[in-house]
């Protein structure tokens, strides 16, 4: 081994606690990149597997009805390969606690199982023509609720329970993801299912004998869809299309899709976020041990050793911390990346294609720690092309001092203790390295905001939501439209409080070449049940023409406040409408339109129809509803609070996992400048015993420094912690969801909590190199 090698080695043994600390920092960067760019890739590959196995559908086609003779003609379509017609219809389910609130959608399927939008299961999913009292379980429905083949479901169709046997069980691509509609914040497989049912038997319990209301259509490769579209919508016009989606619009799709975007996301920034935080650290850990190794460095000079070999010689540091976390990462990495990437293939009820290591994650990993620790030493090593053999064999001359700025405040600065005094001289007197510590510990204060941040924002969207913009105990939806008498009979069946008309129907907004199909509600224009806030946070009323659009709707049409915009209307006799937009509100949860019911029944509808109500009352409805005719869905915002509380207690799990990595930077960061500053500051550490301060005051002299550094890096950390939230706001909204960009002071006290936490354990973890501290050895190699 070479000398300089061999003094590399005892090098890092001499700072083999800084020496880990830093490596840890690269291994968690590396670990988190190679596991979610290895988890993202394994579930991309299952996904495209999965949809092409199970040949999913690339349009969904919702309709009030349509003859089964009609589907077969629409193969005939340009671009279209394969059209398969089903029913689908969300129905009560019989439970045996009569509190508990469960929806079942039964779909039909063919005899044969059908081409499109196969099932997956180990046994035959089709249904024969006799199979009228059993149906299909979708897996996730099945384990929520412990139901094995064989089991009997009750489903109430129409007022009337059907005892139905679980015939198998089976996952579907359709719902990958296992969500009721967009207004539910969260998955509830135990509250809601789904169950295929025979095709005769779904045409005669629903009413649609020789039709469906539903098409699946499979499009051919390398057509433009949305020409293929424009044709269905021509061809079906008479048919009441309600909404026709594309797979990428698909509920179960974009869910899945918006996950995959956040791993990838979070594979992306935090590994170098921590790795920007381990130069800063290796440049100040080196900057310092070229300073004391300075007569050293003249010493090899003089034997001949050129400035570069040198220079090479302390960067081989930073690269050998960089290069052993780096090993270290991957390796964990690439062990973790099996089980998460099983963990989301469960999760999302997706077969596992199998597990591949992407070589190039390793090299880019490898290559991305190469360039930041190569960067970090040549920063932290400059100095040695500076010193010359013949000034190193003598003591560095002292620094030029001067008053500080704060000194010359002179009314201020003589009531400043001495101990503060010299933490106030040392921190001005190494400014660029206390300013590139607060920007690291200001970065582990930001990470800490991001988690916190979500935890409000999940409750924040839910309350406001359900509490302030919508204001109803009960939803109740139709089978189908009913006259608004039916709010008479309804009133006679329950001790309702207030009861509110609505009609929800999907229409396509268009401007321009810009369209989305969005459900379109109609409410009373002094509607009791719902508020109406823009985006400035002004109260708006619902006017007698015109319609309320969501923020999600505004920017996907390009419109604004007083822009008109097209209601495609595709319900049989009804003529598209040209409507203005007379204002932009928030709404968190889907993207709808509201328009005043009155003009929504004249103008796109038929009069006297309503397709549900909004209702007021502490009574149980699910229990008064049970027997009921012609009601579809029941639903209660105190179930849906439930479902949400026990998703909010999983992600405090992962909101502990999250800050975690803040706590890490924050300790790294702590802990070597204290260690540099004790060694830096040995002899000044020893002027100051022997002036009578004890091991206590010294290390409280530190403290201070590393609270004031902590003090100052939250003030910094504050916009850079907003500014990360609103990134991830932007990133993650959807028209399922839009998050609240809400900055609470809780969540900011609660990151300088946990900040100022680890830069406690950081302090205790040096206490004792303090107390360890030679004194007198100090003084005498400084007189030496």
């Amino acid at each position: 081994m070479k000398k300089l090698d061999l003094r590399l080695m005892r090098m890092l043994r001499r700072s083999k606690g800084q020496f880990i600390s830093v490596a840890v920092i690269v291994a968690v960067a590396l670990c988190i990149y190679i596991l979610f760019s290895t988890t993202s890739t394994n579930l991309e590959n299952s996904v495209e597997q999965y949809y092409e196995m199970t040949n999913i559908s690339y349009l969904t086609i919702e309709l009030v009805r349509i003859p089964q003779g009609v589907t077969e003609d629409l193969v005939s379509i340009e671009g279209i390969r394969n059209v398969q017609g089903r029913i689908s219809v969300d129905v009560p389910l019989e439970v045996e606690d009569d509190n508990e609130k469960v929806n079942i959608r039964l779909i039909s399927l063919p005899d044969d199982g059908g081409d499109i939008n196969k099932l997956f299961t180990e046994q035959k999913a089709g249904m024969g023509p006799n199979d009228n009292d059993s149906v299909i379980l979708l897996e996730q429905f099945a384990k929520a609720r412990n139901i094995k083949t064989g089991d009997i479901i009750t489903p109430r169709i129409n007022g009337r329970i059907y005892r139905l046997k679980v015939s198998g069980i089976a996952s579907s691509s359709e719902f990958v993801y296992l969500m009721e509609n967009e207004q539910t914040i969260m998955p509830a497989p135990e509250k809601f299912g789904v169950a295929y049912i025979s095709e005769d038997f779904a045409q005669s319990v629903f009413g649609y004998k020789g039709s469906f209301n539903e098409m699946l259509v499979k499009t051919k490769t390398n057509v433009d869809i949305d020409d293929v579209i424009d044709s269905l919508e021509q061809k079906l016009d008479k048919y009441g299309i309600k909404k026709i989606i594309k797979l990428e619009d698909q509920l179960s799709n974009d869910i899945l899709k918006q996950e995959l975007d956040g791993i990838e996301m979070m594979s992306n920034i935090i590994p170098v976020m921590f790795l920007v935080v381990a130069a800063i650290i290796i440049s100040i850990m080196l900057s310092r041990i070229v300073n004391n190794d300075r007569m050293a460095i003249g010493v090899l000079k003089a034997l001949g050793y050129g400035n570069n070999k040198v220079l090479f010689h302390y960067i081989k540091y930073s690269l050998a911390i960089g290069l052993t976390g780096a090993v270290i990462g991957i390796s964990v990495g690439i062990l973790l990346a099996g089980p998460i990437s099983r963990y989301y293939t469960v999760f999302f009820n997706i077969p596992l294609a199998g597990l591949k290591i992407e070589y190039s994650y390793i090299f880019y990993g490898m290559l991305l720690t190469c360039i930041f620790c190569t960067a970090s030493g040549l920063l932290g090593a400059r100095r040695v092309i500076r010193i010359l053999p013949a000034d190193s064999m003598r003591p560095e001359a002292p620094k030029s001092g001067k008053r500080t700025f704060i000194e010359q405040v002179t009314i201020f600065w003589k009531h400043v203790p001495f101990s503060w005094k010299m933490v106030i001289r040392n921190i001005l007197r190494n400014k660029k390295r206390f300013a590139f510590l607060v920007l690291g510990l200001a970065m582990a204060f930001g990470i800490n905001t991001v988690p916190l941040y979500m935890k409000d924002a999940m409750m924040s969207m839910f309350e406001l939501q359900y509490g302030e913009y919508q204001k109803m105990d009960y939803t109740i939806q139709f089978t189908k439209p009913q006259n608004k008498n039916v709010i008479i009979d309804l009133n006679n069946l329950i001790d309702a409080d207030k009861i509110e008309p609505r009609i929800e129907y999907p229409f396509e907004l268009a401007k321009g070449w810009r369209n989305m199909t969005v459900n379109v509600i109609g409410v009373p224009r002094q509607t009791a049940f719902h508020k109406f806030v823009d985006m400035r946070g002004n109260v708006i009323i619902l006017p007698n023409r015109g319609v309320f659009i969501t923020e999600a709707i505004a920017e996907e049409l390009n419109v604004g406040k007083g822009d008109t915009i097209t209601i495609k209307n595709f319900i049989p006799g009804k003529k598209d409408i040209e409507i203005k937009v007379a204002g932009i509100f928030r709404q968190y949860l889907g993207a709808n339109a509201y328009i005043n019911i009155e003009a929504m029944e004249e103008l796109l509808l038929e009069k006297q129809l309503i397709t549900g109500v909004s209702i007021e009352t502490q009574a149980d409805l699910k229990e008064e509803l049970k027997d009921a005719a012609n009601i579809s869905a029941v639903n209660s915002v105190d179930d849906m609070y439930r479902a949400f509380s026990e998703y909010m207690d999983l992600m405090l799990l992962a909101i502990g996992f999250y800050m975690l990595f803040g706590g890490i930077l924050g300790f790294a960061l702590i802990y070597n400048s204290t260690i540099i500053a004790i060694s830096e500051r040995a002899m000044e550490f020893a002027t100051l015993r022997i002036m009578g301060f004890d091991k206590k005051d010294v290390y409280g002299m530190i403290s201070r420094e590393n609270f004031v550094m902590a003090g100052i890096a939250i003030i910094v950390g504050i916009p850079l912690g907003a500014g990360m939230i609103k990134g991830m706001v932007e990133s993650f909204s959807s028209d399922i969801m839009t998050l609240p960009f809400l900055l609470s002071p809780d969540t900011f006290i609660q990151a300088a909590v946990a900040t100022i936490f680890f830069v406690v354990i950081a302090q205790l973890a040096t206490l004792k190199k303090i107390y360890n501290l030679d004194f007198i050895d100090a003084l005498k190699s400084r007189i030496s």
